[in-house]
């Protein structure tokens, strides 16, 4: 079986999407859980747009993932979370929508591969059946009852014009048993055919499909979300529906974006190759030698890290050629294929062609065991001409080369995407093997760069704000012209020269015109935006005099380069910004402390009490009565009502999946497997649970019954009493340890174990959006700053930014919560302290100066924040005076100033 190690991000998703399916039950909707679970995991709760057509209550949220971060793993391993948290019940049909019919056979291949990672995280759901459409046209009762059903189909299936959606709601005689014994409640949920005394009720995948309430998966949502197949799916009844997409539509029919990923965080865990170089090159020959010079240079590193233990690397180049057109002379792939041949010598068998009417690309995946990425596959080039097939991947692809522009915005997208992944998502030695690159025949490298980034945002999930920094130019010369790439940290100074004629500026592109001016009353021309050499040619000729020519000329060349100031970050310019961590002595060593679990402490259930709280019995009342169909309509408390979709669902669920008649013995063991605590033995866990268990059926209005059919909510309830239980354990050895008698002995902070703030690993769930004020910030470590949750808080950047442009602060950050490489964080016994700010103090000669971390907490939380004191003080007294640490409130910027002497 194929291993598979989940990155941070990927974890962090997941969880995500548990609590919200936990506050779905806990709050009086689904839609305030959205916005009180947003608010919990990123400090500002988004608000919950219902999805047209569909219960204005029904979970409905989006999983933001760029390209090449692992969307369909994730949808996998979220059908477990649906069964155990959501629906709360051991099996379930899950109707899983892909874009295209290459894909849906993919998905299907690799969610029956038992060898497969997307398999084995299926499987963790229990017993699943992987269908199609058509074979879920004849599914049976028991395969629904038995295990959790996947039917993996394109939207396309659904629209009324397709002859499988019409199948879908034929009546089947296969189907027929499905509908055996329904109760009154079923029956009047089903699709009718007919009127009066002719009206039927068909037999069909649409009625199976009604009774079973399935949840929806759709993978790659952006694809024509707003079409007629997307709103029949309301015709199912759907259980909720979660979408999975790099791009979510957030303006017309807005997305409920749950978690985002950036691409930021799929760097710093290695899977996708940053950044973009790009090279611009007006000859297309020259463009194609450039790129294969390259390839070659790549290659060459590739061998010697093989040579070094490094796995078998062969990097790729992608060509996008031109389509041909009758009568006009185009770079098409037979003109770029025979360039490859007759003027660089590539031999025949290391290029393949990837069009319509070339499929190159089967016939290597036939010819090889491992497709392209097979040792023994030659293959070097690969020429397409719009999109290469859906679904192929190809993990060597480090090049792509454009021979006209970027024009073709879709191909572009796919092409970047496979160019972007890193090839069995691990890093290189070699730096330039952990980027891509762009070869592109183009005169403007500004307008190329700036159409790349688009291409980045709309097609592969990037935020505008990180494409600024991922898309960077090979040549000096050509960064210099990239503004954009530059954004807010460049002043263009305009460039104005007297001419003795006034020049036509109607005779020169509308692109230059933009760029200059005239004043015919001083009779100068001004250059506002720098010229490349090429406009400047084209300007020159505006005017018939060789002196105003020449000054043209030079002017322009003025223009890109003295005329441009560019303002460097402290990351721009190589500054490292290393923070010590805290560090644990395990057996005599030191590792660094990042899970409370590493503590040694005892942890025995058999020392607590094993029964029901009044809370767990609460929880549980209600629970019998929504599944028995009680009514629970007003939240006794806030006096709001509370949605009726949940316990509708749940009701519709219980009548459906009918649960075995277990005795207590097998209750207790069905509770002890779906409760996941590694750091009991199961002996422990299960005297526990046997105990708390029989505690419950010894009062008289619960039944074994009535426990067998709500065994999700006590094994929830069990899981949450569980916890409680550790986290009591862990604080105490927390305590003993951190700040115990020796605990200097047992804890460090060394710079053996240091977070790193890397040049491009900064990933802000958002950025500033100068909500609370602007402010031209000078010393922050990176372009892109994080938001802040206060007004106070922006204004202590405020004053940390004037304190290091007054010489006080060599830099500082605005430190990031739970982002895998952004950022810096202190341990606690039941989370993390993510510090506001980290503050580089200046230092002497080549030794750098201490780290102050500032925390600002408003009046109302200055009580409660006693336990991030204390771990930052800790940190601080281990530090040796390498690290200071000041917690701040009411504006007391002096408390901070105390630190910087």
């Amino acid at each position: 079986m194929t291993t598979f190690a989940p990155k941070t991000y990927q974890s962090q998703v997941l969880d995500s999407v548990e609590a919200y399916f936990k506050a779905c039950h806990e709050l009086p909707s689904p839609s305030i859980a959205f916005t009180a679970t947003t608010e919990r995991l990123w400090g500002r709760g988004n608000t919950y747009n219902p999805l047209s057509g569909f219960p204005s209550d029904m979970p409905y949220f989006c999983l933001r993932v760029p390209t090449g971060g692992g969307k369909t793993w994730l949808a996998a391993k979220s059908v477990a979370l649906v069964n155990t948290h959501l629906l709360r019940c051991e099996h379930s049909v899950i109707l899983w929508l892909v874009p295209s019919k290459p894909i849906r056979e993919q998905t299907l291949r690799a969610l029956r591969d038992r060898q497969h990672p997307y398999h084995t995280a299926l499987r963790e759901a229990g017993p699943i059946t992987v269908l199609d459409l058509e074979e879920a046209k004849s599914v049976t009762r028991a395969t629904l009852d038995t295990s959790t059903t996947i039917i993996v189909a394109t939207r396309q299936a659904f629209q009324v014009e397709e002859e499988e959606c019409r199948k879908v709601y034929q009546s089947s005689g296969a189907l027929m048993h499905h509908f055996d014994n329904v109760s009154p409640t079923q029956r009047d949920e089903l699709l009718t055919e007919g009127e009066g005394a002719d009206r039927i009720t068909p037999y069909s995948l649409a009625n199976v499909l009604r009774l079973r309430r399935p949840f929806v998966v759709v993978d790659e949502a952006h694809n024509n979300r707003t079409e007629l197949a997307f709103d029949m799916l309301a015709r199912f009844r759907p259980s909720g529906v979660m979408e999975l997409t790099a791009t979510p539509d957030l303006e017309r029919t807005p997305s409920n974006v749950l978690h985002s990923v950036s691409a930021a965080e799929l760097k710093a865990e290695e899977m996708i190759k940053l950044p973009v170089v790009l090279e611009t090159e007006p000859n297309w020959q020259q463009c194609l030698a450039d790129a294969i010079g390259r390839r070659d240079a790549l290659h060459k590193l590739a061998d010697d890290e093989r040579r070094a233990g490094a796995a078998y690397l062969r990097p790729l180049v992608l060509i996008q050629s031109e389509p041909r057109r009758a009568g006009v002379d185009t770079l098409d792939f037979e003109r770029v294929k025979n360039e490859l041949i007759t003027n660089h010598g590539i031999p025949a068998s290391e290029i393949i062609v990837a069009t319509s009417e070339e499929k190159g690309l089967e016939q290597i995946d036939a010819d090889y065991k491992l497709g392209i990425a097979d040792p023994a596959c030659p293959v070097k080039f690969v020429i397409t001409q719009k999109a290469l097939a859906e679904g192929w991947d190809c993990p060597f692809a480090y090049i792509l080369v454009s021979m006209a522009s970027l024009h073709s915005a879709t191909a572009v997208e796919q092409l970047l995407g496979r160019v972007l992944r890193q090839p069995g998502a691990s890093h290189r030695q070699a730096r330039a093997l952990n980027q891509s690159y762009a070869f592109v025949v183009s005169r403007n490298f500004a307008e190329t760069a700036s159409a790349l980034r688009d291409r980045l945002v709309a097609g592969a999930g990037f935020e505008r704000r990180e494409v600024n920094e991922f898309v960077t130019a090979a040549k000096a010369e050509q960064s210099r012209l990239d503004l954009e790439g530059h954004a807010g940290r460049v002043v263009v100074r305009p460039v104005a020269i007297t001419l003795s004629e006034k020049p036509d500026l109607k005779s020169v592109p509308k692109q230059i015109r933009d760029k200059v001016s005239w004043d015919g009353k001083l009779n100068t021309l001004t250059i506002s935006t720098p010229l490349t050499e090429d406009e400047a040619e084209r300007l020159k000729a505006s005017v018939k005099s060789e002196t105003a020519a020449a000054a043209i000329v030079e002017a322009a060349e003025v223009s890109r380069t003295t005329a441009i100031e560019f303002f460097q970050t402290p990351a721009e310019l190589g500054e490292r910004f290393r923070i010590p961590q805290l560090a644990l002595r395990i057996q005599g060593e030191l590792a660094l402390f990042d899970d409370p679990e590493e503590l040694e402490y005892p942890w025995d259930l058999s020392r607590y009490d094993a029964a029901p709280t009044a809370d767990d019995l609460s929880a549980l009342g209600a629970g019998f009565k929504v599944s028995e169909g009680g009514e629970i309509d007003v939240d006794d408390v806030s006096g709001r009502v509370i949605s009726r979709f949940l316990p509708d669902l749940q009701r519709d669920l219980g009548l459906v999946y009918q649960p075995e008649n277990w005795d207590e013995i097998r209750l207790a063991t069905w509770l002890c497997r779906n409760l996941p605590e590694q750091s009991l033995t199961h002996a422990s866990k299960q005297a526990f649970v046997a105990a708390w268990l029989t505690d419950l059926l010894r009062r008289d209005d619960v039944t074994l019954a009535r426990a067998n059919l709500q065994k999700f909510l006590i094994r929830n309830r069990l899981e949450v009493r569980i916890r409680d239980l550790r986290k009591q354990a862990v604080s105490q050895a927390f305590q003993q340890t951190l700040f115990g008698e020796d605990a200097a002995s047992r804890v460090g902070v060394t710079d053996e174990y240091a977070f790193e703030f890397h040049a491009q690993a900064y990933a802000p769930s958002r950025d500033y959006d100068g909500r609370f004020g602007h402010f031209d910030f000078r010393k922050h470590f990176y372009g892109r700053m994080g938001e802040f949750d206060s007004k106070e808080e922006f204004e202590c950047a405020c004053w940390l930014d004037i304190q290091a442009q007054q010489g006080s602060i060599q830099f500082w950050v605005r430190n990031l919560v739970r982002r895998e490489g952004s950022s810096f964080f202190l341990q606690k016994a039941d989370g993390r302290f993510y510090p506001d700010f980290l503050c580089q103090l200046p230092g002497k000669a080549d030794k750098p100066g201490p780290i102050l971390a500032v925390e600002y907490k408003g009046a109302d939380r200055w009580l409660s924040a006693e336990d991030d004191r204390l771990i930052g003080g800790l940190w601080a007294n281990l530090s040796e005076g390498r690290c200071r640490f000041v917690m701040v409130k009411d504006r007391r910027w002096d408390w901070i100033e105390e630190y910087l002497k």
